[in-house]
C-alpha cells in the first residue's frame, strides 16, 4: 500500500485546489468499491477505452467515409488527438488530466455512421419520435446501451465524467431553453442522477471542448490538403494559418510538401494551445476560484481562447465549411450516406423481423416510439462499413 499512498500524495500536490479533485467525486449512480490503484477518473477513462462503442469509432466518419483512404482521420483518431491536447492543457494548468482525457475520449461515442450526414438523416427519420441527437446518444451509450457488467447497464461512470460528456459545450438550459427542449434521454437520466444542466461543466470538460475545436480545425486542414480540396496557396490569407505556412517556407526553403504541411500544422496547434493557456490563466487570476464549485458558479467559461484567437477560429471554420464540408465531392458522399441511413431506418422500422437478435425481440415487443428508438440505437451504433454492408444485404437482390 506504500505505492498507493505515494500516488495519493502526488495527486494532492499536483492538482490545483480549483481542479476537479478525484477524492471529492460525487460518485456513481450505482455504488461500487473504489479501485485501490486507480482514481475514479482513471477508472472512467479505462472503461471508455475498453467499451465496444469506442472501438467502433475506428470505422466511423470524421469527414471522409472510411473507404476513401486509410490516412484520413476517423472518429477514433480524432478522439485520440483531442485527448492528447486535453491532457497537455490539463496537466499544465494543474487540472485533473484523467478526467479531461475521459471526457475527450467519450465526447463522440454517440455519432452515427457517416458523421453529420448520417446524424441529419437519422434525426429526420426520428423526428416523429423525438429526433436524434449525438450528444444524447453518447449519454445513452455510457449509461444504458453498453452491456458489459453484471450489476448495471452502461459503464457506471462518475457524475463528473457524465456531466462533462453532456455539458462539455456549455449549459444545456440557456438562451430560453427548458427541459422540454432537450432530448428525452438526457432528461430521463437526470431524474435519477441530476447533472445540473443549467450550469457550466467543470474545467476539465471545458478543456476537452476547446481541445475538440483545436484538433478538428487543424486536422481538417491537413486532410483537406491531402484530399486536394484546396491548396496551400488558398490558405495564405487565413489568419494564423497563412502566417505559419509562410514561416515554415522561409525557415525551410524547398521543404517537401508533406513535411511543410506537418510543420505548419504543429505550429498552429501549439499556438492555439498556448493561447488557451494564457487566456485561462488571466481568467483564473481574475476569478480567483477556490474550488471547482466556484468555477461552475462563474456563469461563463473559465477555459477560452483570447478574443483575437476566437476571431481566427471563426474565420478558419468559415473557410473549412465553404471549401471542405460543402465541397461537391463530399456533398456526393453525404448524399449517398443520407440515403443509406434513411433506407435502413425505413425498412427496419417497418419490418423489425429483419433485425438480428436480440434487437429483433426488443423491437417486436415495443410500441412504435420505443421501436423507433431501438432501430435508431441499432443504426447509430453501426460503423460506416457495416452500414454499407447491411444496406447491400437488405436492398441488393443478389446478396
Amino acid at each position: 500500500m506504500a505505492v498507493d499512498r505515494a500516488e495519493e500524495l502526488w495527486r494532492h500536490q499536483a492538482l490545483a485546489p480549483h481542479a476537479t479533485l478525484p477524492w471529492e467525486s460525487r460518485g456513481r449512480l450505482h455504488a461500487e468499491p473504489e479501485a485501490p490503484t486507480r482514481s475514479p477518473f482513471q477508472r472512467d477513462r479505462d472503461r471508455i477505452i475498453h467499451s465496444t462503442a469506442f472501438r467502433r469509432l475506428k470505422h466511423k466518419t470524421q469527414v471522409f467515409v472510411y473507404h476513401e483512404g486509410d490516412h484520413y482521420r476517423t472518429r477514433l483518431t480524432h478522439s485520440l488527438e483531442v485527448a492528447q491536447i486535453a491532457r497537455t492543457i490539463c496537466r499544465t494548468l494543474r487540472f485533473d488530466e484523467d478526467l479531461g482525457e475521459a471526457v475527450a475520449l467519450a465526447h463522440d461515442l454517440g455519432h452515427t455512421p457517416f458523421g453529420h450526414a448520417g446524424e441529419e438523416a437519422l434525426h429526420a427519420a426520428m423526428k416523429p419520435f423525438g429526433g436524434f441527437d449525438h450528444n444524447a446518444q453518447t449519454l445513452r451509450i455510457l449509461t444504458k446501451l453498453e452491456e458489459r457488467y453484471a450489476e448495471f447497464n452502461g459503464l457506471n461512470l462518475t457524475w463528473e465524467t457524465l456531466e462533462g460528456a453532456v455539458k462539455h459545450n456549455g449549459p444545456l438550459l440557456r438562451d430560453g431553453r427548458t427541459l422540454d427542449d432537450l432530448p428525452a434521454a438526457i432528461v430521463e437520466y437526470c431524474r435519477d442522477h441530476d447533472l445540473e444542466l443549467g450550469g457550466h461543466a467543470g474545467p476539465e470538460a471545458q478543456v476537452a471542448a476547446l481541445s475538440d475545436d483545436i484538433a478538428y480545425n487543424n486536422h481538417d486542414i491537413d486532410d483537406g490538403l491531402r484530399a486536394g480540396l484546396f491548396e496551400i496557396a488558398d490558405l495564405k490569407e487565413l489568419p494564423l494559418v497563412g502566417d505559419m505556412f509562410t514561416l515554415v517556407e522561409k525557415t525551410y526553403p524547398g521543404l517537401a510538401h508533406s513535411r511543410l504541411i506537418h510543420e505548419a500544422i504543429r505550429r498552429m496547434i501549439n499556438a492555439m494551445v498556448e493561447d488557451v493557456l494564457a487566456e485561462t490563466r488571466l481568467r483564473l487570476a481574475d476569478a480567483r476560484p477556490r474550488s471547482v464549485a466556484d468555477i461552475r458558479a462563474l456563469g461563463r467559461p473559465i477555459i477560452a481562447f483570447s478574443d483575437a484567437m476566437a476571431a481566427n477560429d471563426r474565420i478558419i471554420k468559415a473557410f473549412l465549411y465553404k471549401r471542405m464540408y460543402e465541397h461537391w465531392h463530399l456533398n456526393r458522399s453525404h448524399s449517398k450516406a443520407r440515403r443509406v441511413v434513411l433506407d435502413l431506418f425505413g425498412l427496419l422500422f417497418a419490418e423489425p423481423n429483419c433485425l438480428p437478435p436480440p434487437w429483433r425481440e426488443r423491437a417486436e415487443a415495443a410500441g412504435r416510439p420505443a421501436r423507433a428508438r431501438i432501430v435508431a440505437d441499432y443504426i447509430a451504433g453501426m460503423t460506416d462499413r457495416y452500414a454499407l454492408d447491411e444496406h447491400k444485404r437488405l436492398f441488393d437482390l443478389y446478396q
